[in-house]
């Protein structure tokens, strides 16, 4: 442990079994709670914990392994045709579902594609005519039927991740550093291959991006880095937080994450369950790695997928750890503190998380980047992980996850060759006791904070987490 002690601050989420649990909390939606919410997580709890669908059934199809129960359709492969009858590009990756008419469902989907590819992204409108990535679009009717296929944006590298918007337009990165590109851009699937979609959001970074997602009540954007291995974790926060389609375009502040300044004592007991917060270092949209790196920010691994819900920022680091199998880390705005929520130790557990997406029952959905027959993952609240779903196509990874609007369809990728996914079965209802209960629950115990007894009994007399009842402690309300 005492080597632990003289390490520059930024490399702190590199060391294993870092135990950064945290008291505090945000008090959005948590004054609001009430009689009513009190008791709908008095009754989540008494439930049980909820530990996934049961075994995975053999697939006749050789594709997906699924719970009994649950099937899936085969909705849009790689090398078919698009409406206009374009190929379906190669690729697949990050996806976003949102709300169509005729309770249909519009679904926009990347292409992690460089230069050279069999089925390139071939748009009529692109950014770079020499590169072959972007986005299409899907329409799914409610009896999973494709009505229309489409190319949304073209012309750039590596649309890894991305992430959609409140206001209904996807926001789709590049994962590169090659000169003119690592960018983020807007993408209307309503107004496909338009100027936004090939005009840069530079004030939000030249960097190898990865994912994104943005908190609704601000405007604030949050975004992953992966560069592994020295990746960061920003922030953009838009000169016009209005939420309309461009506003992102009217510039802004980039940010990195920083641990906030500890003194020496603080440092020496920093590993035994101290919590920290987070201070935002502004940085150069043109350099912002460098910047990052120069002004002590924190260095993870490989950041990858991230989802904001409820007031709360989760996302992953694909092999950090101390048996390098990832974490889940949970940001809360409202306080600038940051957790890690899990670690994974061993394999069967979890494995190289990648994209996730909250359930609309409130579990955490992690699809892996393991190699080998990849799964998808779910993630509890008191912090134990299931299997839902396996490929076994071959060792191509799955990749954008993602619920339709009314909960009732999961849609997936598998990324080669490309297959999207709609699977649906006898998913849970929605619960949104139990997904606020996910964003405010206690880490696991190896992670969780220390805390007395008697903010225990309060907690338990109350109906709500320990970490709600220590965060009402540590603002200063008279709970005991």
């Amino acid at each position: 442990m005492s080597n632990h002690l003289n390490m520059d601050r930024r490399h702190f989420l590199k060391v294993g079994g870092v135990t950064a649990a945290t008291l505090a909390l945000g008090t959005t939606g948590l004054l609001a709670l009430g009689e009513n919410g009190n008791k709908a997580l008095a009754a989540t709890r008494s439930r049980g914990s909820f530990g996934g669908y049961g075994p995975l059934v053999k697939d006749s199809g050789g594709i997906l392994n699924l719970p009994k129960g649950f099937q899936y359709r085969i909705i849009s492969e790689e090398g078919g045709r698009l409406s206009d009858g374009r190929p379906i590009p190669a690729l697949f990756d990050g996806m976003a579902a949102f709300k169509g008419k005729h309770n249909s469902t519009i679904l926009v989907r990347n292409h992690e594609l460089t230069s050279q590819t069999n089925n390139p992204v071939i748009g009529r409108n692109p950014y770079d005519k020499k590169n072959t990535g972007g986005t299409t679009a899907l329409i799914v009717g409610p009896d999973l039927k494709l009505h229309e296929e489409y190319v949304t944006s073209s012309g750039t590298i590596r649309n890894c991740a991305g992430g959609g918007t409140p206001w209904g337009t996807w926001l789709t990165c590049e994962e590169t550093r090659n000169t003119g590109h690592g960018y983020v851009f807007e993408v209307d699937p309503l107004d496909p291959e338009n100027d936004l979609s090939k005009t840069p959001i530079r004030e939000m970074g030249a960097f190898s991006h990865e994912a994104v997602d943005v908190d609704p009540a601000t405007g604030i954007v949050y975004m992953t880095e992966d560069d592994g291995p020295e990746s960061y974790f920003y922030r953009y926060i838009p000169n016009d937080p209005s939420g309309k389609i461009g506003s992102l375009q009217k510039g802004g502040k980039l940010q990195a994450a920083a641990v906030e300044e500890m003194s020496s004592n603080e440092m020496s007991n920093f590993y035994s369950n101290k919590k920290f917060g987070i201070v935002w270092k502004d940085l150069d949209p043109e350099k912002p790695t460098l910047d990052a790196r120069n002004k002590g920010c924190i260095q993870f691994s490989r950041l990858e997928g991230c989802h904001f819900v409820d007031g709360v920022f989760w996302f992953s680091d694909t092999d950090a750890g101390d048996k390098n199998l990832g974490r889940i880390y949970r940001y809360i705005p409202a306080t600038n503190t940051l957790e890690i929520f899990y670690e994974s130790t061993e394999t069967n557990d979890l494995e190289a998380p990648d994209n996730i997406t909250i359930t609309p029952w409130g579990d955490l959905w992690i699809v892996e980047d393991g190699g080998g027959s990849d799964r998808i993952i779910g993630l509890t609240p008191e912090g134990t992980t299931y299997i839902f779903a396996e490929n076994i196509l071959n060792d191509s990874e799955l990749a954008g996850p993602t619920f339709s609007p009314d909960g009732k369809t999961l849609f997936v990728n598998i990324q080669t060759p490309g297959i999207t996914l709609a699977i649906q079965g006898p998913f849970s209802h929605r619960n949104a006791a139990r997904s606020r209960l996910m964003g405010h629950a206690a880490p696991p115990e190896s992670y969780a904070p220390k805390v007395s007894d008697k903010l225990t009994a309060f907690a338990e007399a109350q109906g709500m987490s320990r970490l709600e009842a220590a965060a009402f402690h540590r603002h200063g309300m008279p709970i005991l």
